[in-house]
């Protein structure tokens, strides 16, 4: 059972229900392997393959690993606002640049990243009424390292048809951004062929830097969770969780455009993040197994004190066929109020606020997800099973006027991606 830091609700609701089947004989090993590949319409491409072990041992001990490796490339948006004229940007390391096309979104493609994680849980009865969980979870690319440790009790109600859980989960991550920390709100600096010399642009590049070219921040979540089986068909479940970030949360590779009345990007400026964040969500979730399938809903609400509200609705519906095959389709909604220092440029003259930024993650933005996955069940318990999904972001306008030429640009544009996953189980 993986309690990953950023996702630790679904592991207390799948501890929840192993504690129900926790008289089981133990089994040999299980392992599951998936590879997936993420692809957006000229931006970013991923690929990331999935390796997880389950052992179950006597007396209802269990542990599991997994280890993901992930590789990304392609094209991110930068921050910076469409010109109806190209853009020449200096790229974060401040070794190369890149272009920005005319009348298109800025996009800088020297992106790239690989990542490995390495993660262990380990659990086990305590008594006859308590479970006992406890994990960690290492994760490494070339500019971020975490290290997160989480531990979980469960707690049985009901003849065990109820369960309450604590769990807690504490990481400590470390940033060092390729070319160093900006300094918040500073310019940027033009490419080197301006300056008449390397030396001349060097000094001007790390005028814009911080000293020390790494930084920190950690993270503690809290989830309390409510697991109810109705009959041995329905169960639900319902969390509620608590996070406080304290630490480096600006993206060092952001910037934001500062345009004139003619709506031309005179400069740009490194975004400006707080350094502290308070979040909290709500999340229910039901499944009933009716004859031939499996009906899965949730919710999710959440709120920080950024001002970035979020909610999602998220189905799945599993029809199992005669020959052990099955069909899943699956269709997620969310819907995403900006935070309070979002904004999409700032206007040359004005007073700088102490916190923006133009990263379109942090602002108002609709989202769907529609997919369908086969699977089909073979000998010895083994399982495969394909997934095909469509994404769809939308960000969306927040009212603030575009000036001059600015407001024939499409300041938000969509995104489009397709998601194909392989996996099997044995």
């Amino acid at each position: 059972m993986q309690l990953d830091k950023k996702n630790v609700k679904t592991a207390l609701f799948a501890a929840s229900c192993a504690l129900l089947g926790s008289n089981a004989v133990a089994e040999d090993w299980e392992y599951d392997a998936a590879i997936m590949y993420y692809g957006e319409s000229d931006r970013v491409q991923a690929v990331e393959g999935i390796f997880h072990a389950n052992k179950d041992l006597k007396n209802g001990r269990e542990f599991s690993g997994k280890v993901v490796l992930d590789s990304l490339t392609g094209a991110s948006a930068n921050g910076a606002v469409p010109q109806d004229t190209p853009q020449t940007f200096t790229s974060p390391s401040g070794k190369g640049r890149y272009e920005g096309k005319a009348n298109e979104m800025p996009l800088d493609d020297s992106f790239v990243d690989t990542r490995l994680q390495l993660g262990g849980q380990w659990s086990q009865p305590l008594g006859e009424n308590y479970l006992f969980s406890a994990g960690a979870n290492l994760s490494a690319e070339f500019d971020y390292q975490s290290i997160a440790f989480n531990t979980m009790i469960g707690r049985y109600l009901n003849k065990k048809n109820t369960t309450l859980s604590l769990g807690l989960s504490y990481a400590f991550d470390r940033i060092q951004p390729d070319g160093g920390r900006p300094i918040a709100l500073s310019r940027t600096v033009p490419d080197a062929e301006q300056f008449d010399s390397q030396e001349a642009f060097d000094q001007a590049f790390n005028a814009t830097r911080q000293s020390g070219g790494d930084d920190s921040k950690n993270t503690l979540d809290i989830i309390f969770g409510l697991t109810q089986v109705i009959n041995r068909r329905w169960i639900t479940q319902f969390n509620f969780s608590l996070s406080e970030v304290d630490g480096y949360l600006t993206d060092a590779y952001k910037i934001v455009s500062e345009v004139n009345t003619d709506g031309r990007a005179i400069s740009q400026r490194y975004e400006s993040r707080p350094s502290t964040r308070s979040k909290m969500a709500f999340f229910a979730q039901s499944k009933y197994h009716f004859k031939k399938s499996v009906w899965d809903i949730s919710y999710r609400i959440s709120d920080d004190d950024w001002g970035l509200t979020g909610q999602s609705l998220e189905t799945r519906y599993r029809y199992m066929f005669a020959n052990n095959s099955y069909l899943e389709p699956h269709i997620r909604f969310y819907q995403q109020d900006a935070a309070d220092f979002y904004q999409p440029f700032l206007l040359a003259g004005e007073a700088l606020p102490e916190f923006v930024s133009a990263d379109y993650r942090i602002g108002k933005l609709n989202t769907y997800t529609v997919g369908l996955k086969y699977g089909k069940k073979i000998n010895n318990g083994r399982e495969y099973g394909v997934r095909l999904e469509y994404y769809n972001q939308t960000p969306q306008d927040i009212g603030i006027e575009a000036p001059g030429q600015l407001a024939a640009q499409d300041l938000y544009p969509s995104i489009n991606a397709v998601i194909v996953q392989f996996s099997y189980k044995y």
